[in-house]
């Protein structure tokens, strides 16, 4: 590897730490503030859809790097970032502004959600620098490396699209 392309990769690895701790930190603490405002409680079937929107996304962007449809993969990448962004500022502003619902399922249902729950939480918090770091790699041209991680941040960052969804039609039902 060039030492070239590992300097322009370190260039970034400060902002990836910190976006990696901001984000998870910051949609934690703005969990607690509640504003005084409409509650947003039309926003969780929009974001749900656009993590279905990721997943598909996503799928079709693999398919267009297996197939040499370099540039096609790389705006589909850019689109699906922009969906993440997108899903989280919905995402902060239905909880800033709406309780969130309580799950009413009970038996095996409540485990199988709370399971996909928990891991679909913290799967979205570690794929955070993996996706950043996947990113950069790209736009620095660090292809080889970039093929590297993204076979580990692609089926992370697709779990977590595909459980968001479920876990949204899971708990659709219990929505006031």
């Amino acid at each position: 590897m060039s030492t070239r392309k590992l300097n322009a990769e370190q260039k970034y690895n400060k902002w990836i730490i910190i976006l990696s701790i901001i984000i998870p930190l910051a949609v934690a603490a703005l969990f607690t503030v509640k504003l005084k405002v409409e509650p947003l409680t039309f926003l969780p079937p929009i974001y749900a859809t656009i993590n279905g929107i990721t997943a598909f996304v996503l799928l079709v962007a693999v398919w267009a790097i297996k197939n040499k449809k370099r540039q096609l993969h790389e705006n589909l990448m850019k689109f699906a970032i922009s969906l993440s962004v997108i899903f989280l500022v919905m995402y902060v502003a239905y909880h800033m502004t709406s309780d969130s619902a309580k799950f009413g399922g009970e038996g095996a249902i409540r485990s199988i959600y709370f399971f996909i729950l928990i891991t679909h939480i913290a799967l979205s918090i570690v794929v955070i620098p993996f996706v950043l770091i996947t990113y950069v790699r790209a736009i620095t041209n660090n292809i080889q490396r970039h093929k590297k991680i993204a076979r580990i941040t692609f089926p992370l960052w697709l779990y977590v699209a595909v459980t968001g969804v479920i876990v949204y039609l899971m708990i659709s039902p219990y929505y006031v």
